[in-house]
């Protein structure tokens, strides 16, 4: 039978053939030929991240990588990501009753690539992150990129990266999660002037004085100091 996969690449064939031929004449791509790459990258990309193994999904992830390396802002690649960064976590897939999609390293360079996108549905992915993930390593990545977008509408990133930290504060102090935090809140604070949410101020407060290395309270202690400056 021919199958869908066959099909695909058939065309994936087509399509490296004429981009040869275009290379070998010199001459510039068409739209229609750029428009047809990047069609068939996204179709990859898509396919190869829904594989059931997980080096499958990395390779989606390095292909994701380099396409936003070259600056695509394509919207499907976002998809993609919030998919990926849900594996073992909202999406679990179980035999014999035990999980066997849970991918941390999946989930956290999805949570880096989706900092590196940028837009307000990235963002929302994220903060989804900081709900549901229970892994440190992953909730690191995703509040460095709630840093690196920077926006707080309503403090809504702010709560949601205290929140998170606060919860693992309770039960299992987290250094590097900790500076994550701490690192983002700076970062907003530098885009918005300033931070007037209360939950990152205890959060700091809690940080400083909590169990943390000293050099992660040190940092806390000075952010406090710094954040008195906005508005001056």
């Amino acid at each position: 039978m021919f199958s869908l996969r066959r099909f695909s690449i058939l065309i994936v064939l087509a399509v490296i053939v004429t981009m040869a031929a275009a290379a070998q004449s010199g001459r510039q791509m068409t739209v229609e030929e750029s428009y047809l790459q990047e069609s068939i990258e996204l179709m990859i990309i898509r396919e190869t991240a829904r594989s059931n193994s997980r080096e499958q999904k990395l390779i989606a992830l390095d292909y994701i990588g380099e396409a936003i390396g070259r600056g695509s802002t394509n919207d499907e690649i976002r998809q993609t990501l919030e998919f990926l960064s849900r594996e073992g976590r909202r999406t679990v897939a179980r035999e014999n009753g035990r999980v066997v999609n849970n991918f941390p390293d999946v989930r956290r360079r999805s949570a880096r690539f989706l900092g590196q996108i940028g837009t307000e549905e990235a963002r929302r992915s994220l903060i989804e992150i900081c709900q549901y993930e229970n892994e440190p390593m992953v909730i690191q990545e995703a509040i460095k990129s709630l840093g690196d977008i920077g926006t707080n509408e309503n403090n809504e990133t702010v709560i949601h990266i205290a929140w998170v930290v606060t919860r693992f504060d309770n039960t299992n102090p987290d250094n590097l999660m900790a500076i994550a935090a701490i690192d983002a809140f700076e970062r907003i604070a530098r885009r918005n002037n300033g931070l007037d949410a209360p939950e990152a101020i205890r959060l700091l407060v809690r940080i400083s004085e909590g169990s943390y290395i000293r050099p992660v309270q040190e940092r806390a202690r000075q952010l406090l100091a710094d954040l008195r400056s906005y508005g001056n």
